[in-house]
């Protein structure tokens, strides 16, 4: 046959979007389950060999539109699409379901800022207008987020994509929203709840971000009304003490006991008010003493309730302070109020000092500003039902963690849980279905009213809820919306529930913990088995990245570089269960080399195919070489396969990328070229196939982190007569028997044999790796030119597995660069040697070495090593070993001793030179 051409360089810009196309565009992406699946056939087939395994289902933690993808969606889809490569390879019916989220307050904080640059506020446009702008924008960051992911390599059943604001889902939000309203679990209320001033909206407690920040702590004087004395309060917001109803003490707090019931006198006000005892004061913190503001602070909320006292608002909805303060404060924002109540309060002798400190302030999770406790009539859902039986799901074992150390987040989370808040005052989202009457009536309804069922007053007479849902109340339905739900589709029948969930640990709380009270509630099952949590994507310094640090990463450019496999076998190699990763644009240099080995090793086996014929070759003709490599085959593919199906990205790379580069080519395939030069047509016929057929599965292994490149390779190989010739070698238990021939993205992914384990010669093969190893080693620590063919000595004991260096000579000298090797049964004289298990292997210091330079090279090596270990030995005899900490005095020992046996080794070598 002729040699099969392959590009001298590897470059991906060549194929990559071409690969992408044909997979996409012959429905490669598709459940085998579907009739457009090219291997719906076999699906459908009802034979013992045909039979369909599992069914693999994922969706896809959806983006927002509200820009592009960056470095941490990149982890997340990569390690996606390697699961789910790995079960379409596997034989199971697989379904990877793709789509966006609407994103609220994001969305609509994107088009607001284009607005404000026009001069436009949302009002200035009306709300229909609006939410025209806001669908334009949806569609632009959709359509990039699309091509990124297709980039990416992103294996998603493109005809099943949903958006979390689409017909269907919108349908099924609603029926959810009354389904809880009848159930009792959605009722409305008015309740302090987190307010963001800047996006004009209530937040849930899980939409607020705690920053620490420099602030301040201010005593004030508060006067007894009967001019009796005055007390001294703490507080970082005096600007609230307008709102305060009350000063609480704590029962058991004896110093106040006496005082509890009298009246105070509010500051700068003609009010007065009682101070109270309640268990809630911490009697060690300040005074003891605390003002209760119970419409601005949610611990005073709580406290109020317990004491009925008057609940007073101070703010605005923009954030200003409003008509319950003095007029003087009216229209001012909080910061600039507190300074000007400062000095009043200075001025009447009510101010004691300020005390600087830092202290967490909770910001709104999108734009940023200072979330302000806020009364306000908002929807509510009661998750503490919900919360129970999502407890008890995950104690069953219905849900499953990967790493485990989560669960106990997820428990205390839902054992802590409070009432979601999910009304949100903006435009662009899922509308509440509620309308208001004029006679007072409720209606909350699947459909929209067509009249009042209390009164009967018509349709025009309701007005609808203005409010939208909490972006995360479509969310939380994903896993089962997205497949048809609520309607009993065929969908739903088959992928649901789902098989595993993959995402960052930054959206525990917003999404994962509320999607599987979400499946329970309304489908009775959790909407997916393994929850596998990975880190997020920082920088060298272990910084989060962002725009504001400049040091994001854009995978595009990342792709650009190096192409997309470098990217995904990057991540996945650097992705360790519970470890974030830490990487620059450099780091990607780890797949590109590996992608490139991949390519060369190929276009070398390709490359000497010319004048050769493939042969069937059965395990009889396997030698003690090929025997070996299929062992160490076998061993990647059970640490793959086992790594892969408990989320150990990692391990599965590392496993993958040792076998590939460091034991096929670096050992088998450069083993094979003595074969090429040494050996008979038949031989060279033979080593082709057998390499061949190693090549073949060694891809396949590789593909679910490295799809492009080797989907690439697949393509070019004889694949027909290799099964033709599979067929013709007859049964075989070692060499491959897989007949596919097909697009590698759905080839079958090796299986693990017990027929290809064979320790007895992959222990003997061990000493022969450590032989060359350990020579190779000797070579550098003296400094002798890898190009220069030296001689050494083997001496071998009889009986061991070190006797295999005796059959494979001419592999040790080809991997070693020896010229001669002379099997002895002594140390030879003037020769420096190395130990192995059953051997010791000496480089023959003769006429093929430069003494002269060795000495020079030991000596100075000596020397250096001796004022090293002077160095450490006056460190301990020192005060350190007295007073530094027991480790670190551990490791100088350690130091030292390694120290002393450099010194020891080289006046061994010098001593064998003179």
């Amino acid at each position: 046959m002729k040699a099969i051409e392959m590009e001298k360089a590897y470059d991906p810009k060549t194929f990559e979007d071409r690969i992408y196309g044909e997979w996409e565009s012959k429905g490669y992406f598709k459940p085998a389950s579907d009739e457009a699946s090219p291997v719906h056939a076999k699906y459908a087939c009802q034979c013992d060999s045909c039979k369909k395994t599992d069914t693999y289902a994922v969706v896809i933690p959806p983006p927002n539109v509200t820009g592009v993808l960056h470095m941490g969606h990149g982890l997340n889809n990569t390690l996606q699409d390697i699961v789910v490569r790995y079960h379409r390879m596997r034989g199971d019916n697989t379904l990877w379901l793709t789509g966006t989220d609407h994103a609220g307050i994001a969305t609509q904080n994107v088009v607001e800022r284009k607005l404000k640059a026009e001069g436009l506020s949302r009002n200035d446009l009306g709300r229909e207008k609006f939410l025209e702008r806001t669908w334009q924008v949806k569609e632009e960051h959709h359509n990039i987020i699309v091509k990124q992911q297709k980039k990416l390599g992103n294996s998603t059943d493109w005809d099943r994509e949903r958006f979390t604001y689409d017909e269907g889902l919108s349908g099924a939000v609603r029926d959810v929203f009354v389904t809880l309203y009848e159930r009792g679990l959605m009722y409305k209320g008015k309740r302090l709840v987190n307010w963001c001033p800047r996006c004009g909206t209530a937040l849930a407690d899980d939409e607020v971000d705690h920053e620490d920040t420099q602030g301040a702590m201010y005593h004030i004087y508060y006067e007894y009304a009967d001019g009796s004395g005055k007390i001294e309060v703490a507080t970082t917001r005096p600007e609230t003490f307008f709102g305060d109803t009350a000063v609480a003490v704590n029962p058991k707090d004896e110093r106040y006991t006496a005082i509890v019931g009298k009246m105070l006198k509010l500051p700068l006000t003609g009010k007065e008010i009682p101070i109270i005892a309640d268990d809630y004061v911490d009697m060690e913190f300040g005074t003891g003493m605390v003002k209760i503001t119970p419409a601005h602070d949610p611990n005073d909320w709580e406290v109020g309730k317990r004491h009925d006292l008057e609940v007073i608002n101070l703010l605005t909805p923009d954030g200003r302070m409003n008509e319950n303060v003095p007029e003087k404060y009216r229209g001012l924002k909080p910061e600039a109020a507190r300074k000007l109540v400062i000095e009043d309060l200075t001025e009447a002798g009510l101010f004691k000092e300020e005390e600087k400190m830092v202290h967490s302030v909770g910001k709104c999770y999108r734009c940023k500003t200072v979330v302000e406790p806020y009364l306000s009539d908002q929807w509510f859902v009661k998750m503490k039902p919900m919360a129970d039986k999502a407890l008890a799901a995950w104690k069953a074992g219905e849900i499953q963690f990967f790493p485990q150390k989560w669960e106990n987040t997820y428990e205390q989370w839902l054992v802590n849980i409070r009432d979601w808040c999910v009304s949100r005052q903006i435009w662009w989202g899922h509308r509440i279905p509620a309308w208001y009457c004029e006679c007072g009536e409720t209606i909350v309804s699947r459909e929209d009213p067509k009249c009042c069922p209390k009164c009967g007053a018509g349709a025009d007479k309701l007005k609808q809820d203005p409010d939208v849902l909490d972006t995360w109340f479509s969310s939380w339905l994903w896993p089962f919306s997205t497949l048809g739900w609520p309607e009993n589709t065929e969908d739903l029948a088959k992928f649901y529930p789902t098989t595993a969930l993959v995402t960052a640990y930054d959206i525990i709380f917003f999404w994962v913990s509320r999607m599987i009270m979400a499946g329970l509630e309304f489908t009775g099952k959790a909407p997916f088995h393994d929850i596998y949590i990975h880190g997020l994507v920082r920088d060298k310094q272990g910084r989060k990245m962002s725009k504001s640090l400049g040091n994001g990463m854009d995978p595009l450019e990342i792709i650009d570089m190096y192409g997309a496999d470098a990217l995904k076998f990057t991540l996945g190699f650097m992705c360790a269960q519970g470890q974030d990763i830490l990487i620059d644009k450099d780091s990607f240099k780890l797949g590109s080399r590996f992608c490139n080995k991949v390519w060369n090793a190929s276009r070398y086996i390709m490359g000497n195919l010319e004048g050769r014929n493939l042969i069937p070759i059965t395990d009889a003709d396997l030698t003690e070489l090929d025997k070996w490599i299929y062992s160490r085959l076998d061993n990647a593919t059970r640490i793959a396969r086992e790594a892969l199906e408990s989320y150990r990205y990692n391990d599965a790379a590392s496993a993958m990328m040792e076998y590939f580069w460091n034991e096929y080519c670096d050992w088998y395939v450069e083993a094979t070229k003595l074969s090429f030069k040494n050996g008979d047509e038949h031989e060279k016929d033979r080593v082709v196939s057998v390499i061949l057929n190693l090549l073949e599965e060694n891809l396949r292994l590789l593909h679910p982190y490295l799809p492009f490149v080797t989907e690439e390779i697949y393509a070019k190989l004889p694949l027909a007569e290799l099964v033709v010739n599979r067929k013709n070698a007859g049964a075989n238990k070692i060499i491959t028997t897989s007949e596919y021939n097909g697009m590698i993205i759905n080839a079958p992914f090796p299986e693990p044999s017990d027929d290809r384990k064979n320790e007895a010669v992959t222990k003997r093969f061990d000493v022969l790796k450590d032989l060359v190893g350990k020579v190779r080693a000797l070579r550098v620590e003296c400094g002798i030119d890898p190009a220069l063919k030296i001689n050494i000595a083997l001496k071998i004991e009889k009986g061991s597995d070190a006797e295999v260096c005796i059959g494979y000579a001419d592999m040790v000298k080809l991997l070693s660069g020896i010229a001669k090797i002379d099997f002895v049964d002594a140390k030879p004289a003037s020769s420096i040697g190395t130990v192995g298990v059953g051997f010791e292997a000496f480089i023959l210091l003769d006429e093929s070495i430069n003494k002269e330079q060795l000495l020079t090279r030991f000596q100075k090596t000596l020397d250096e090593h001796k004022k090293y270990a002077e160095r450490s030995q006056n460190k301990l005899n020192g005060n350190f070993a007295q007073h530094a900490p027991a480790d670190q005095v551990a490791a100088e020992r350690a130091k030292l001793a390694e120290e002393l046996n450099v010194v020891e080794k080289m006046e061994v070598y010098i001593k064998e030179l003179q």
